[in-house]
């Protein structure tokens, strides 16, 4: 079982599925100032 994120490290680089059905890393975003993710849990 993977380790808990630690707060002051940085995230672990993953992608997920965005909206459009692209994929989308968030190394693509390392560097900006903000990042904001949003998880669904879709309709049950």
């Amino acid at each position: 079982m993977p380790k808990p994120p630690q707060v002051g490290r940085r995230a672990p680089d993953f992608t997920l599925i965005d909206t459009h059905g692209e994929k989308v890393r968030l190394s693509d975003y390392r560097g900006h100032k903000h990042v904001v993710l949003v998880f669904n849990r879709g309709f049950v």
